[in-house]
């Protein structure tokens, strides 16, 4: 069996998430890194795109949790993305799911905020 890694880099979603109210009301960008360990079973031999994770697809199960319920949380909002690809694509072994907030409210000077989650199914 072969295992392998999809990385989904830099997708751009606009959201609202965040503690304060100014957050939810002007919303802002949030990118997001996700990197999948798969276990390819026969789908690779086979050249069989139903054994394999369809990035396409991933990409949209990301889009749904970045820009659907608000989050407090970047690192909440992460995991939620982490297990949401796990539980549609079964094959998943393990998510690792970066949140980046470039206009996180900080007195000071950064290009962003950032967050990894490390996401097993099952556990």
């Amino acid at each position: 069996m072969s295992k392998y890694k999809i990385t989904l880099k830099n997708c751009a979603f606009f959201a609202r998430h965040g503690v304060y109210n100014e957050e939810e009301t002007l919303g802002q960008r949030f990118f997001v890194d996700a990197v999948l360990d798969v276990d390819g079973g026969r789908a690779l031999l086979n050249d069989e795109i139903e054994g394999t994770v369809d990035y396409g697809a991933a990409f949209q199960v990301v889009e749904s949790i970045i820009t659907g319920k608000r989050r407090f949380l970047i690192e909440s909002l992460a995991l939620e993305t982490a297990k949401a690809l796990c539980k549609r694509f079964p094959m998943i072994e393990e998510a690792e799911i970066t949140i980046r907030k470039p206009n996180a409210p900080v007195q000071g000077v950064l290009d962003y905020v950032e967050v990894t989650i490390n996401h097993k199914p099952g556990k």
